[in-house]
């Protein structure tokens, strides 16, 4: 923890920051399910009809979509929290 704290300065976030950060991990969170929920709907329906190739690059296709959602709500509070360290 202490060599965390050595590598960048610390920040303290006031209830505001904590909030928006908690806006856009509920935000994030709620495109990941709603992609998920879609997606696999669609991943049954190839499975129950045999459609392999269609299964496999749904699948790939999930997995990307959540990948690609995570790092966009990563960089979103990176932005947010570089944002208060200038606006001090």
């Amino acid at each position: 923890m202490e060599r965390l704290q050595k590598g960048s300065p610390g920040l303290t976030l006031t209830a505001e920051q904590k909030a928006q950060l908690a806006e856009v991990d509920s935000s994030f969170n709620a495109r990941i399910a709603e992609r998920k929920i879609f997606l696999s709907d669609q991943i049954k329906k190839a499975a129950a009809a045999g459609k392999f190739d269609e299964l496999e690059s749904l699948e790939k296709q999930l997995a990307a979509d959540v990948r690609r959602l995570e790092e966009d709500r990563e960089n979103k509070k990176e932005k947010l929290r570089a944002s208060w360290l200038t606006s001090k």
